[in-house]
């Protein structure tokens, strides 16, 4: 595992030394973004990431709060028991 741990840094690392030119990211209103271009790039990806957090946190919420009003509903969500652990749902054959 840190094997491939190790080779997943060395391949952004020689990503990130690969691509320190500079970029002009231009904005509305002729507002204009000079960086290296691996900045402009993780930037875009932790803009997207807390993008999509930050949506899902509804979602979130509300099963977090149906988890509290029904407690043998919470199972279903942080169980690590799925179905067929119950011998009685066991099917023999096909």
């Amino acid at each position: 595992m840190w094997l491939l741990k190790a080779a997943i840094f060395f391949t952004l690392f020689a990503f990130a030394l690969n691509n320190q030119q500079t970029v002009a990211v231009k904005f509305f209103f002729g507002t204009l973004w000079q960086a290296p271009l691996v900045l402009v790039v993780l930037a875009a990806f932790a803009f997207g990431l807390a993008l999509g957090v930050l949506l899902m946190m509804p979602r979130w919420w509300k099963k977090r709060k149906a988890a509290r009003r029904h407690p043998a509903d919470a199972s279903a969500f942080g169980s690590s028991k799925s179905v067929t652990d119950n011998p009685s749902t066991y099917h023999h054959g096909l």
